[in-house]
């Protein structure tokens, strides 16, 4: 019998045997919460949908006339590693020499695996650097809008808003928590690079435990975890800012905003006070106007605003706010509100941005640097927001701004994507397809045949995480994970350090790429500078070979003594913030002087977009696009655990019982959902945990059309990012607006027709 080994992965550490040709997993033993998205990971092993050799788009290959119009549909030949790096090295030679490396865009979104050196983002950034640059992406689709405007406001990213506050500070101080846009626990089973112990539900149980309240603004009520009992509020969606406003306004009305920490600590308060009180424009924003716009009760506004100024109480923004119209201002809101409550840097009080999204933020911090592979320094200045990218392929040369820039989309004739499925993450599916059919040439590494795959080139077959070994490893989790190799490679898939080397070997540059170490060696190497500062610490340091051996290494944590905001609010002359004033900006001279008509220089109430006509008349309901509990976004969709969420094979849609009865939709029916931009199908799922007039349907199901050549087609499988909108959060951060758009829904009618996207691809001679 086979014994378990150590391995590691975006949801969980845990072990894996292959025993009588099925791999087995089980979760480490030390994790007091495992995620079940380790139930997914065992079909990697075999899953027909796995790319087992390099193959080819018959159009590209042979040339024919308008070849790129048929990405999505046209046929593949399988091809040897041979020829398909020879193809590939030989067109990046063509393109870098033709039209430069401003003609190059490298494709990644970093989830790929958990490895600190197999991280597929990494190597193909390293990778194209290596040949002379590329045209990269900026931002993420989680938080293209607040890591834009956190800067502004408070500093960088990921410094003040999320090193601030700790799970253990909730959990002894904290009585009021009030999360703006929920704090789903599905999302916490995730964190980049791996999470050995998921303790955001034992933390907030302990805090419950000890008196604390949760207040959950969401249209949907599992946005919190039921066992900690929250009152629910069900707001329309994307009306936060103006639940805010009112909370503020009640705030300053009753004298209950704390005047001497907006004086010390922040600057343009009074400004914002003349926008809020409508000295400004005219318009006061009262409790009784927040409750006609968002559809919560005046009183329950009220009393919250006193119960809020009252406790110590954390305010939090989630991801899915920002992911939508002006998505700006609801993080920049919840900053302002958290200032006038005066309670940022106090003991599990004040402000935190995302806290719950991944599973890691909110614990403290490691002690020592984690190993890390360097990328080289990209030599083009060239980018692009992330959530841009259908816009650049069809508009190049056209003008954009972002960030107070002016900036022009470039004209990319290659596509060299890693580690990603934009089919996945993108907006507006039908738009994507087109934008995909402008390069000249698309190459995809890939681990399985997803939509992405199938609108490429050239596809590569990568290895999975479990084909290989790697270090395992995370910011904020102090175990370090031997990734020992669990299965032989699926086919003729090779690890993408070795695809990258086989590529630069054709062009001269194996040595510059791979500095001549084998991927082993590059594991030894990389995991010396933790080594290093471990022995420096006086820490246990053992050697690579040591620690390969233990299979895990436990890492020193530094102690929780309330990050940035606390040494800001005990001396913000000495501990300023890296803004311009050294103080949380409530009012931004730098955003005011951009000009923008979609982004002003302090917070405020922008409509949604979406709610204008005809939007909000021939598509009555909201449709809340969020993360799924089954997977990580579209990660292993054909997994045991994903595929068992689903219904006939389709992803399942909630809707609110009256909703349904309102248009004939019996819980279990497959139904069509429909707007302007196209159309997918779903199972019908009754629920009275969404509010009326709203839907939700999870990301990540692959994307897989009915009638592929079709210039509007549906998605049969159930992928609601057919229907989502495809426009910038502003002209200040152009983040994704992904999370919420207007769609109507019906009973589907006629033949179901199947769902073959997990089918093991075939090719013509």
């Amino acid at each position: 019998m086979n014994s378990f080994k150590p391995h590691s992965s975006h949801w969980g550490a845990f072990s894996g045997r292959l025993e009588g040709g099925k791999l087995e997993v089980m979760p480490h033993p030390g994790d007091p919460h495992p995620s079940p998205l380790l139930g997914n990971i065992p079909a990697i092993a075999d899953s027909p949908a796995r790319i087992r050799r390099p193959a080819v788009r018959r159009g590209w290959l042979e040339r024919s006339p308008g070849h790129a119009l048929q990405r999505g549909f046209d046929d593949y030949v399988e091809v040897s590693w041979e020829e398909a790096t020879r193809l590939v090295a030989n067109e990046l030679q063509r393109v870098y020499a033709d039209f430069g490396p401003t003609a190059v865009f490298g494709g990644s979104y970093g989830w790929s695996s958990a490895g600190r050196f197999h991280h597929a983002q990494s190597q193909i950034h390293r990778f194209l650097n290596v040949l002379g640059g590329y045209v990269r992406s900026v931002n993420t689709y989680s938080s293209g809008a607040a890591s834009v405007i956190i800067p502004h406001v408070l500093g960088p990213y990921d410094t003040f808003d999320r090193k601030s506050v700790t799970w253990d500070a909730i959990e002894r101080s904290t009585e009021l928590v009030v999360a703006f846009g929920g704090m789903a626990i599905k999302n916490a089973d995730v964190h980049g690079g791996g999470i050995s112990k998921h303790v955001v539900l034992p933390k907030l149980s302990g805090a419950k435990a000890r008196g604390a309240r949760f207040v959950s603004v969401s249209p949907l009520k599992d946005d919190f975890p039921a066992s900690l009992e929250a009152e629910w509020l069900p707001i329309t969606p994307g009306t936060d800012v103006a639940l805010m406003l009112g909370l503020a306004h009640v705030l300053v009305s009753e004298d209950l905003h704390d005047r001497e920490f907006l004086e010390r600590y922040t600057v343009g308060y009074d400004r914002f006070e003349d926008y809020l009180l409508g000295r400004a424009d005219g318009h006061s924003k009262t409790a009784e106007w927040a409750a006609a716009i968002c559809g919560i009760d005046v009183d329950t506004i009220r009393d919250l605003a006193r119960a809020m100024a009252k406790a110590r109480t954390l305010v939090t923004v989630s991801h899915s706010l920002q992911r939508a119209d002006f998505g700006e201002q609801p993080v920049w809101m919840g900053i302002v509100l958290a200032a006038m409550l005066g309670q940022i840097g106090l003991d599990g009080g004040g402000y935190s941005y995302s806290l719950g999204a991944l599973g890691n933020i909110g614990k403290n911090l490691l002690a020592v640097p984690l190993p890390t592979l360097n990328q080289f320094k990209n030599p083009v200045s060239n980018f692009i927001p992330v959530a841009r990218i259908a816009d650049m392929l069809l508009n190049p040369g056209a003008a954009f701004q972002y960030n107070g820039e002016n900036l022009y989309y470039p004209d990319i004739r290659l596509v060299y994507w890693g580690g990603g499925n934009p089919f996945h993450h993108h907006q507006d599916l039908n738009r994507l397809r087109t934008a995909f059919r402008q390069p000249e040439t698309i190459i995809v590494h890939e681990t399985a045949w997803t939509s992405t795959a199938r609108h490429a080139d050239i596809v590569l077959p990568a290895t999975t995480t479990i084909e290989r070994d790697d270090i395992g490893a995370a910011d904020r989790d102090d175990l370090v994970i031997a990734m020992k190799k669990l299965i032989e490679p699926v086919g003729e898939a090779k690890d993408d350090y070795d695809i990258f080397a086989e590529i630069a070997a054709h062009l001269g540059k194996f040595e510059a790429f791979t500095e001549n170490r084998t991927s082993g060696e590059w594991l030894a190497f990389l995991f010396e500078t933790t080594r290093k500062a471990l022995a420096e610490g006086g820490h246990d340091a053992p050697d690579f070979n040591d620690f390969w051996q233990r299979g895990e290494l436990r890492l020193p944590l530094r102690p929780d003594e309330g990050g940035p905001a606390r040494a800001f609010r005990q001396d913000p002359a000495v501990s300023t913030l890296p803004t311009p004033s050294g103080k949380i900006e409530i009012f931004s001279e730098t955003i005011a002087a951009f000009d923008y008509d979609d982004c002003g220089g302090h917070p405020q109430w922008y409509p949604p977009r979406a709610e204008a006509a005809p939007d909000s008349n021939a598509y009555p309901l909201h449709l809340v696009c969020n993360q799924p509990h089954q997977r990580l976004h579209s990660q292993l969709d054909y997994g045991d655990f994903s595929r068992s969420t689903k219904i006939k094979d389709r992803e399942p849609v909630r809707i609110n019982p009256a909703d349904a009865h309102a248009r004939g939709i019996c819980d279990g029916e497959i139904v069509r959902l429909f707007n302007s931009r196209g159309s997918c199908l779903a199972a019908a799922v009754l629920s009275h945990d969404v509010r009326q007039g709203v839907m939700q349907l999870s990301t990540g199901a692959w994307f897989e059309p009915q009638d592929p050549v079709a210039e509007t087609a549906m998605c049969i499988h159930g992928n609601p990012n057919i229907l989502t909108r495809d426009l910038g959060t502003s002209k200040l951060a152009q983040g994704c607006t992904g999370q919420i758009t207007r769609v109507e829904v019906e009973r589907f009618e006629g033949e179901l027709p199947p769902v073959r996207i997990f089918e093991q691809m075939t090719f013509r001679q």
